[in-house]
């Protein structure tokens, strides 16, 4: 008969040393290695394009296919597209999260179906939403090659992460809040606006980010919804490109466009980051709002 000490055996004590080292270690990599990648792109960007960065550069015309003059009017169609975007995409997506996050619902088949909905709208390439896009929008409807056509496409787009993002804010918001604005007798949309939307509102600016980024970095959508001209947009019907597709265009299709390329990248790239950071200052203070609040 056997007799079980309850020591664990001697290779058992290296094997939990290389977990707890891994564990100790793992993050710092990761991070490293994320930094590493972004410090190599941004780099090179702000190596070869740093030079072309200027007022006349930022605001003038695009001259010679791009080679030389400005990026005013793509700055402008990218402000519209984003615009457009966002005046679409916000109602819809704070409305469907409401739904969605309502206790009080008794269609639990339709959430359910809603939800595997915004699943698999989410998984659809860039390339699907442009097609669906000019199907849609520039011939069914009859907006033509518009901005109007390419930023209703990419709010299509980025419903998936507005609406999700929304939901989890709202579904994070304490019960007792909810229960005492019904305990004061407000209204159900007062509840919604007073209550849940600032309680949440942390989450709806992280995913109102993710949506922007996603929408100024798009390129293959726009491709056949919102057009490639280069003038200046008098309106959303006017046809314009996005500073994404611009850099495309430069680098690929333009020789000798190289370094406006660059140029335009390191603007769109500056733009994110000034959206980011914004973002992140306003988040801070609605937590710390929230945080006081309570």
């Amino acid at each position: 008969m056997k007799v079980h000490t309850g020591t664990a055996p001697a290779s058992a004590a290296p094997a939990d040393g290389v977990r707890a080292l891994a564990a100790a270690i793992g993050p710092w990599l990761a991070t490293l290695l994320a930094c590493a990648a972004f410090a190599a792109i941004a780099g090179d960007v702000l190596l070869h394009g740093w030079r072309r960065i200027g007022a006349e550069f930022l605001f003038g015309p695009v001259l010679d296919a791009g080679r030389a003059g400005g990026i005013g009017p793509v700055l402008a169609s990218t402000g519209l597209l984003l615009l457009v975007c966002l005046a679409v995409a916000l109602p819809l997506g704070l409305g469907t999260a409401a739904y969605l996050a309502d206790p009080d619902r008794r269609d639990v088949a339709g959430r359910r179906w809603l939800r595997a909905s915004l699943d698999g709208l989410s998984a659809v390439p860039s390339i699907v939403f442009g097609l669906f896009g000019s199907a849609l929008f520039v011939r069914a409807l009859g907006l033509g090659f518009s901005l109007l056509s390419g930023g209703l496409t990419l709010a299509c787009m980025v419903l998936p992460l507005i609406i999700r993002s929304a939901e989890a804010g709202l579904r994070a918001v304490p019960a007792e809040q909810v229960q005492a604005a019904a305990a004061l007798g407000m209204s159900r949309t007062a509840t919604l606006f007073g209550v849940l939307l600032p309680g949440a509102a942390p989450a709806i600016t992280a995913g109102v980010i993710l949506a922007i980024g996603r929408a100024v970095s798009e390129t293959a959508a726009l491709l056949f919804t919102s057009g490639y001209v280069t003038r200046m947009p008098h309106g959303l019907l006017d046809s314009g490109r996005s500073l994404s597709v611009h850099v495309y265009d430069l680098a690929l299709n333009v020789p000798g466009g190289e370094a406006s390329a660059y140029g335009t990248a390191l603007v769109l790239i500056l733009l994110l980051v000034i959206v980011y950071e914004a973002a992140g200052r306003l988040t801070a203070r609605l937590l710390g709002n929230n945080g006081r609040a309570a």
